[in-house]
C-alpha cells in the first residue's frame, strides 16, 4: 500500500513539484491519488491555486504517466527519489512548515539522516580567508564525525566542501535544481564526485532547470539538515544572511567567523555577531558549543 502511494505521489510531484503542505492540502478533496482523475479541472485549480489551463494539463499529464513505473525510471537513472511517505526522508526536515513533498538524491542516502550534520556557507564572492578558516574549522568537525552541508555553489560553498573532502570528511550538497543540470558550471567535476562518493539532494524533479527564485527556496533545506550553520564570509546584502534567518526560525545555533572590519565579504558575518550569532575561528569551540547546547535542552 505505501509503495503504491509513493509511486502515485512521485507521478504527481514530477508533473507538479509542491511542497508536502500543499499536497495534504490536495488531499482532503481526493482522499487518495487514485481518485485525482475523477476531480474536475476546476476544483483542481481551487485549490492548488493554479490557473485551470493549467489543472487541465497536470490531469492530462498524470494520465498519461499512470501505467508508466516512475520508480523504475529513477533506478535506471540512479536516483534516489524519497517522498515524504519514505522511512528514509529526513526526520529534521519534517519540522518544516513548508517541507518538500520528495527529496532527489544521488550518492550516499544514509547521509540524510545521520545525527551530526552540520551547515557550512558564505559568499559567493569568498576571498582566500573563507579558505585559510576551513583549515582550522573543518578538520576537528570531521574528527567527531560530522557530516558538512553546503549548496554547492561557487565561493564558500565549494570551498567547504572541497575542505571536507580533502580532511577525509563527508559532505552534502543541496542544489537549487533538478539531477539533471549541473550549475554552476566550473563545479561540474566536483558535483559529480559528490554524487558519487558524497551525496547531492534536491526538492526538484531530475529535468528542472536553474532558476534564481529556486535558491533562496533551497537555503531552507540546507539549514533544516543541520544542527547548527557556520558562516565564514557574508556581504551585507548576501543570500547567505537568508540562510541563517532561515535557521534562527528553525532554532539553530548560528557561528560566525569575524573578519576583517575593512573587508566588504566580512560585514555580514561580523553584524551576525553583533546580532548575537556566536564568534567562532576554530572547530573546537563549535564542539564545546554544541555539547554545551546538547546539555541544556
Amino acid at each position: 500500500m505505501m509503495n503504491h502511494l509513493n509511486e502515485q505521489l512521485l507521478k504527481l510531484h514530477y508533473i507538479l513539484p509542491l511542497s508536502w503542505q500543499k499536497f495534504q492540502k490536495l488531499m482532503t478533496i481526493l482522499e487518495d491519488f487514485d481518485k485525482m482523475l475523477h476531480v474536475s479541472p476546476k476544483i483542481l485549480a481551487l485549490h492548488l491555486k493554479i490557473k485551470e489551463e493549467k489543472a487541465i494539463q497536470l490531469l492530462r499529464h498524470y494520465k498519461e504517466l499512470l501505467p508508466k513505473s516512475i520508480t523504475s525510471y529513477y533506478e535506471q537513472e540512479n536516483i534516489h527519489a524519497i517522498p515524504y511517505t519514505s522511512q528514509f526522508y529526513p526526520e529534521r526536515l519534517k519540522q518544516l512548515y513548508d517541507a518538500p513533498s520528495v527529496l532527489y538524491a544521488k550518492g550516499d542516502i544514509q547521509l540524510l539522516n545521520k545525527s551530526k550534520i552540520i551547515a557550512v556557507i558564505g559568499s559567493r564572492g569568498a576571498t582566500s580567508y573563507s579558505e585559510e578558516v576551513l583549515k582550522m574549522l573543518i578538520p576537528p568537525l570531521i574528527d567527531e564525525q560530522f557530516i558538512i552541508v553546503s549548496g554547492l555553489a561557487k565561493g564558500a560553498d565549494r570551498l567547504a566542501h572541497e575542505a571536507t573532502i580533502g580532511y577525509g570528511g563527508k559532505t552534502i550538497g543541496v542544489l537549487g535544481h533538478g539531477l539533471f543540470h549541473h550549475y554552476p558550471k566550473e563545479n561540474i567535476e566536483l558535483s559529480k564526485h559528490m554524487a558519487s562518493e558524497h551525496l547531492l539532494v534536491t526538492e526538484y524533479p531530475p529535468y528542472v532547470g536553474v532558476q534564481k527564485w529556486h535558491f533562496p527556496a533551497r537555503n531552507r533545506i540546507i539549514s533544516g539538515l543541520s544542527e547548527a550553520l557556520i558562516v565564514t564570509e557574508a556581504a551585507l546584502k548576501s543570500g547567505t544572511l537568508i540562510t541563517t534567518e532561515l535557521a534562527l526560525e528553525q532554532g539553530k545555533e548560528v557561528f560566525a567567523v569575524p573578519g576583517n572590519i575593512f573587508s566588504e565579504q566580512s560585514r555580514g558575518t561580523n553584524k551576525l555577531i553583533k546580532e548575537g550569532a556566536i564568534p567562532v575561528w576554530n572547530g573546537f569551540q563549535i564542539l564545546q558549543e554544541l555539547q554545551m547546547f546538547s546539555k541544556y535542552r
